[in-house]
């Protein structure tokens, strides 16, 4: 619970020196039914300002606003970014889904769009961002959360919420945004002293205790089911859907966290380095809390990555001639059966050290589950489960690269939650992963068995319609119909003159723009969804990609492309991939000698949009080319920013062509149309044979 949001709702105070106590309804993640449209729009109209002023305030902790434009940690954005980015979520994916089609500030929405996670794609370069005035963010939050408050009071609703209902993407906003609050907390925490300033709502409570000693616990062997079903009553990531069920062998499991004394004694006998948030004075240790530096508090629990974890594992692993290691996912919830709480939603607040009871961590032996402490709650614990999909997982069209991304084998889940988790980060069935070297609230708990966990190699794409793409470019020549990708940049090669830099808009998984690289000196592939970018991203970086060759139905082959057999070793460091909106690229893309925007007009939330800014990001004479079947649906595009496809008043049929010649004639000459077709294989005895029409287009200043 928030003592801070005492400023912010009703309370019921509980004096002591130190605590206030709030009443927790409005820190608990709501549910999905009800008997009262008019009363679950008051739940979630709290539960969504309750978020949002705590997200604004935990920035309250920077000492002053210049702090905004540093980086607490050289592979994240300076904080502003992160000030505007919860705000610009819920514009953009409202505007995605077609819930509203005027944005606040589109400028904003660009600049605040993405985030970083280490992908190839992500953009940490300074230089391609002209940030803000912090007040500027401040007043479009203050905008952003006007409109999704009147949005909550007048959106359609019917009761239980679904994922299709236009108040799931509200939901999503929400608990994208708690998320951040734990993740923004950690860089806060990062970020070097002298920046930040203690505030009345974030004093500390650390209490100094003889650490107990780590012992063994026996966990039998169980079959555990994770995952839940789509008619939970809860908010899920997509991660969280389908099932997965296994039978856990008998292991042992420690008793307690890892404290800082256990942690000590490792450092101590091995010279390891110390932990990030610890702090060596002479002979003696200190920590970094969230904004101060205090004596080590050996019984609370350490904090460190999953490869420090690791290393500790494989320390013990010698000392004691017994093979540890971290939990996996599985084992994970067995032992959370062995705890009682498997059955459990989420465990509240007055039995786990999460929910903000504290605003740090605290002892290791305070909350008990049938003998083993901290199953959840005080701080995360890392696992040594990449983080796959269950069977039967399926991504959300508002956010379809929410978790796929992360199914490389590089992102390892955390187990439980930490003081600073709230939301959807407390519920049992929640999933959240990541790199190993990432430092969160997260410490870690040791097992020992039998069987050491495998590690998953050679990772495949696994999300159907990205391996189908897959398949399209990179796969095999059907029914004598040429590679589409290749004969795409021989129409741009043909047209262009000068080919110093390029753009393949709607990229997809990648290989036009690699095949643009043949002969220009510099291609950039941009697509909205990271799931399509990251393949062209590891064929990049890896040297290959692995994806589903579907036969028939659940029966499929896995096949492997490699950068070399496809000739491009010598030109992959011309080519760069990036996540961005054809309707809202950042301003740094542009100067380009020929754009090329595959099968991409027919599937933006508004063409008008982009065919009226692509000149402003083109060179003079360059070449803008367009593909595409003309296959408009109001899933993608709102009836009224259609091309084309429809009768007018008058009856007269509207043809995308007429209304491309009609936008583009004063700033472009059309110099060739064609038919292009391909064929997009589904499975062996099924594919989509289509033909799209090209048009290229040179400009005229």
């Amino acid at each position: 619970m928030l003592p801070f949001l005492s400023i912010l709702f009703d309370i019921i105070f509980f004096k002591s020196t130190k605590v206030i106590k709030l009443n927790s309804h409005n820190m608990y993640p709501i549910t999905l039914d009800g008997n009262s449209v008019k009363q679950k729009r008051k739940e979630i109209k709290k539960y969504f300002n309750n978020t949002f002023n705590i997200y604004e305030k935990i920035f309250e902790v920077l000492k002053d606003d210049s702090v905004f434009y540093k980086q607490s940690e050289i592979t994240r954005h300076p904080m502003i970014f992160y000030f505007g980015h919860t705000a610009a979520f819920f514009i953009n994916k409202l505007i995605y889904m077609n819930i509203i089609s005027t944005r606040v500030n589109s400028d904003f929405e660009s600049l605040f769009a993405v985030g970083v996670d280490e992908m190839s794609w992500d953009d940490t370069n300074s230089l391609n961002y002209n940030w803000p005035k912090v007040n500027d963010v401040r007043k479009y939050r203050s905008k952003v959360k006007d409109l999704v408050n009147d949005l909550v009071d007048t959106l359609p609703l019917v009761l239980p919420i679904t994922k299709k209902c236009d108040m799931w993407v509200i939901l999503m906003g929400i608990e994208h945004e708690r998320i951040h609050i734990e993740t923004s907390l950690v860089l806060h925490r990062q970020m070097p002293l002298k920046f930040i300033k203690e505030i009345d709502d974030f004093r500390i409570d650390i209490k100094y205790t003889q650490p107990p000693e780590n012992e063994l616990i026996d966990i039998k062997q169980t079959k555990i089911t994770l995952g839940k079903n789509n008619d939970n009553n809860y908010y899920g990531w997509d991660n969280e859907y389908g099932t997965y069920t296994k039978v856990v062998d008998n292991f042992k499991v420690s008793k307690y966290l890892v404290s800082n004394a256990e942690y000590l004694q490792y450092i101590k006998e091995t010279s390891a380095p110390l932990p990030h948030f610890w702090v060596l004075k002479g002979k003696k240790y200190y920590y970094r809390t969230l904004t101060s530096i205090i004596p080590l508090p050996l019984s609370y629990p350490v904090d460190i990555n999953a490869i420090e974890a690791e290393a500790f594992c494989e320390y013990k692993s010698k000392q004691d001639d017994m093979q540890y290691s971290l939990p996996s996912e599985a084992q994970y919830k067995a032992i959370c059966k062995y705890g009682k709480i498997d059955n459990l939603k989420f465990v509240d607040d007055e039995n786990a050290n999460h929910n903000f009871v504290l605003f740090h961590s605290c002892v290791i032996n305070k909350y008990n589950f049938n003998g083993i402490y901290d199953l959840v709650g005080n701080v995360w614990q890392w696992s040594s489960t990449p983080i796959f999909g269950f069977d039967g997982f399926k991504t959300h069209n508002a956010y379809d690269d929410f978790s796929t991304p992360t199914f490389d084998g590089k992102h390892s889940l955390l187990l439980g939650s930490s003081w600073a988790s709230s939301g959807n980060l407390i519920m049992n069935s929640s999933r959240y992963a990541f790199r190993k070297h990432f430092y969160q609230n997260a410490g870690f708990r040791y097992v020992v068995s039998k069987k050491q966990n495998k590690k998953l190699v050679d990772i495949y794409e696994s999300d159907e319609l990205v391996s189908q793409y897959c398949e399209f470019q990179y796969g095999n020549i059907n029914f004598n119909v040429k590679n589409f990708a290749i004969q795409c940049a021989k129409i741009a090669s043909k047209y262009t003159i000068n080919k110093t830099k390029a753009l393949d808009l709607g990229c997809a998984t990648g290989r036009t723009t690699f095949e643009l690289a043949k002969t220009f000196n510099q291609v950039e592939g941009v697509d909205f969804s990271a799931s399509f970018i990251q393949v062209g991203s590891n064929l990049k970086n890896d040297g290959y990609i692995v994806f589903k060759d579907t036969e028939e139905a659940k029966i499929f082959k896995k096949k492997k492309i490699t950068l070399a057999e496809l000739g491009y070793t010598k030109i992959k460091d011309k080519v760069a991939f990036w996540q961005g909106d054809a309707c809202n690229l950042k301003s740094n893309f542009n100067s380009y000698d020929m754009i090329l925007a595959t099968n991409l007009i027919d599937r933006l939330y508004n063409p008008y949009l982009f065919l009226n800014d692509i000149d402003k990001r083109l060179n003079k004479n360059g070449i803008l080319i367009l593909t595409s079947p003309y296959t408009w649906q109001e899933s993608s595009t709102k009836k009224e920013f259609w091309l084309g496809g429809y009768k007018d008043i008058n009856g007269n049929d509207i043809r995308t062509i007429d209304t491309l010649k009609k936008v583009l004639n004063n700033k472009f000459k059309l110099l060739h149309t064609q038919d292009l077709e391909f064929v997009i294989k589904e499975t062996k005895r099924k594919y989509q044979h289509t033909i799209s029409h090209v048009t290229v287009w040179q400009k005229k200043i």
